[in-house]
């Protein structure tokens, strides 16, 4: 454990040295949880290495390159791959089905409102890249999804300061609400879909 925590430090001194590249190849090799890096990147900002704008640009970029990674390993690899090497993403076999259930059920719209929903929300470009969804919507969407997780990240290392490593403990109440809305949106748009393929049956 000691030798983990030694290499966990080092990590975090590569992010600090390389600065807005180092949160962005830090989020895109996902050896670190993405919450972990951007609210060490908050920290950066509130120590003055980095400026917040920069935080959340960089930020936003390197996560959603790490999205399409598991979009083409997806596409090209499949199942047989991610559950066999997905670990080494924090991607396991019961994030996969629950992902690839979650995007057989509601469609490629669900690549916006499962990035907020725990379980699935890392796991959502696999079944997308197998189903060969277009990357450019991918892409779309997955920024979308992104930008405020990283806005709101940033800004609570930002917030905490010298105390950033208390994110657990501190991102609950901020994140809760963000998956009532997701919730929400995701129930909206199953609505739509649903009043869609009904006027669909009565025109056919």
């Amino acid at each position: 454990m000691e030798f983990i925590s030694e290499v966990v430090n080092q990590l975090f001194h590569w992010i600090q040295s390389l600065g807005y590249f180092g949160i962005m190849i830090g989020l895109m090799v996902e050896v670190i949880p993405s919450e972990i890096v951007l609210a060490y990147g908050g920290y950066l900002v509130y120590t003055g290495h980095i400026n917040f704008f920069g935080a959340v640009l960089f930020g936003t970029i390197g996560g959603v390159i790490a999205q399409i990674f598991v979009y083409w390993i997806g596409r090209y690899g499949g199942r047989p791959v991610l559950e066999r090497y997905g670990k080494y993403i924090f991607i396991h076999k019961k994030q996969i089905d629950a992902s690839e259930a979650w995007f057989n059920k509601y469609g490629t719209g669900v690549i916006f409102t499962a990035r907020f929903i725990p379980i699935v929300r890392h796991a959502i470009s696999i079944p997308a890249g197998m189903s060969r969804m277009h990357l450019g919507k991918f892409t779309l969407l997955t920024t979308l999804a992104v930008i405020p997780w990283t806005i709101l990240f940033v800004y609570l290392g930002h917030y905490l300061g010298a105390k950033w490593e208390t994110i657990d403990e501190v991102a609950g109440p901020y994140v809760t609400p963000i998956l009532l809305i997701a919730l929400a949106l995701l129930i909206i748009y199953f609505l739509m879909k649903w009043v869609k393929s009904k006027k669909r049956g009565i025109n056919s």
